[in-house]
């Protein structure tokens, strides 16, 4: 779950926001791996060539923490058998709806990774609502 910056050291430097998708999703099928870029719009790429766009999340998730809290969401879908795409859509999904609950009740400017944490339980029941 690489941040743009650190996604440029492991696949060199874009010029803009197209190319470094359009890298990101040749780097996934090279590798035959899944690529979470965490940004305004977090892409996954996949190893087959298919990319999604989440529309969760806030600019106040910019936070230490934050990015760790995203791969232990996905590591648990994993690991209640979820497929390594179901659970990188699902989790980039549930974790910008947890902080963007997180910003309902602290601020964007205020909130840490351990808010988001704290909303997880109300994502999970949002969307299964």
């Amino acid at each position: 779950t690489p941040h743009p910056k650190e996604f440029e050291r492991l696949a060199g430097r874009t010029e803009d926001h197209f190319t470094r998708n359009r890298v990101q999703i040749e780097f996934a099928q090279k590798y035959k791996v899944y690529v979470v870029l965490k940004g305004a719009y977090t892409a996954i790429a996949c190893p087959d060539g298919t990319c999604y766009f989440n529309t969760t999340g806030n600019p106040g998730m910019a936070t230490a923490g934050s990015g760790d809290v995203l791969t232990g969401i996905i590591l648990s879908l994993l690991g209640q058998r979820y497929s390594p795409e179901l659970s990188a859509i699902i989790g980039v999904y549930i974790h910008g709806l947890a902080g963007d609950l997180g910003v309902e009740h602290v601020g964007q400017e205020a909130l840490i990774a351990s808010d988001i944490i704290d909303c997880l339980g109300h994502a999970f029941k949002r969307i299964k609502n």
